[in-house]
């Protein structure tokens, strides 16, 4: 990874082009991230959006400039939880076509099917490791979890998703 500590040095300064770096770094695995997790491009978008605005308003704050991309992520974390808590929460019915927004082909539904019954967490866990090649110690300091749950969990997960693909095979 890049060191990344003088960019955050000179953002926590007010130096927006170097916080517009610091930002080219991680976008992409943020936006991944959390359209993996919440399941729709627009509240994906949202969550990214109020993410890097509370990074930009917050970054003063940061104390290790290294730890940039595990503190951003952890900030997405807590804005994932917050929407999935507003879908729980919500009186009314949302409609399939916003629920089921996904970026996989109708190819792959066994595996969207199998990706919408893990609980958030184990798919923020997957989507951080598979999509965004995160380690374990990296998801560990999102998810409040030791790096050896991370690992534990991140192993039962995919040995899940196999065995529910190959029943799907089967049938």
């Amino acid at each position: 990874m890049n060191d990344l500590s003088a960019d955050v040095k000179l953002a926590q300064k007010g130096d927006t082009e170097a916080f517009a770096r610091l930002y080219s770094t991680v976008y992409k695995d943020l936006y991944h991230i959390a359209l993996y997790s919440l399941r729709s491009s627009h509240d994906a978008s949202d969550a990214v959006s109020d993410t890097v605005l509370d990074a930009f308003s917050s970054i003063k704050n940061l104390r290790d400039g290294n730890s940039f991309r595990s503190w951003i992520l952890k900030i997405l974390s807590a804005k994932i939880k917050r929407k999935q808590r507003e879908y729980f929460s919500a009186a009314e019915e949302l409609d399939d076509e916003n629920v089921h927004e996904s970026v996989f082909s109708y190819e792959y539904t066994e595996l969207n099917e199998a990706l919408e019954r893990l609980d958030p967490q184990s798919r923020l866990i997957l989507s951080m490791s598979v999509l965004g090649g995160y380690t374990s110690e990296e998801i560990s300091s999102v998810c409040d979890l030791k790096p050896s749950s991370v690992r534990s969990r991140l192993s039962r997960i995919k040995e899940w998703l196999r065995l529910e693909l190959s029943e799907k095979e089967k049938l």
